[in-house]
Order: C-alpha cells, then structure tokens, then sequence
C-alpha cells in the first residue's frame, strides 16, 4: 500500500511539473504581448545580478575554508546577497511610491 501511495504522488509531482511549464506556453500562445513584457522583466533581473556580481567580493574566511567554500562559490553567495539588497530597497521604493501616488489621486 505504500508503494502505490509513493507512485501516485511522483505522478502527481510529474503532473504538476508538466503543467507549470504547459500552462504558461498556452497563455503565450494566446498573448504574445505578454511574451515581451516578460522578456524585459527577465532582462532586467539579469541586469540587477551582473551588476550584484560586478559588486561583490570574493574574499573566504577560515571558516568558510573549512566549510569547502570557494572564491568562485563566495563571489556567487555576495551577488545573491547584494542583489535581495537591491530588490528589496526597489521593493519599498515602489510601495512607498504607490501609496503616495493613491493619497494625492
């Protein structure tokens, strides 16, 4: 009883996987005005971590050392860092902006 417990839900897992990459390719279909404005946002978000990475350093602590942390690995944790930074300060600009926008409409 449990194998077929465990082999329903991979099926459903493999469902669910099939339909987050089927659903959105219908919905392309339908509009490809969305198509370009995704593109801009993903281009965007690609710009923000060139950017996070050109900033960030690659310096290692002992004890990162010890943990099996790289250069190449500590340069990618400081991108990821500074680029949550840069969204999240973006994040409260926009709220900050909206709402100062809806009081004086």
């Amino acid at each position: 009883m449990l194998d077929a417990g465990l082999y329903l839900g991979y099926g459903l897992i493999g469902l669910a996987i099939l339909s987050a990459f089927v659903m959105p390719l219908i919905q392309i279909l339908k509009s490809p005005s969305n198509l370009v404005k995704s593109g801009i946002s993903v281009g965007i978000l690609a710009v923000v971590f060139f950017i996070s990475y050109s900033l960030s350093g690659s310096e290692i602590t002992p004890s990162g050392t010890l943990m099996g942390i790289t250069e190449g690995s500590s340069k990618l944790i400081g991108a990821g860092l500074i680029m949550f930074y840069i969204t999240l300060v973006l994040a409260v600009i926009g709220v900050i902006y909206s709402e100062i926008n809806k009081a004086l409409k």
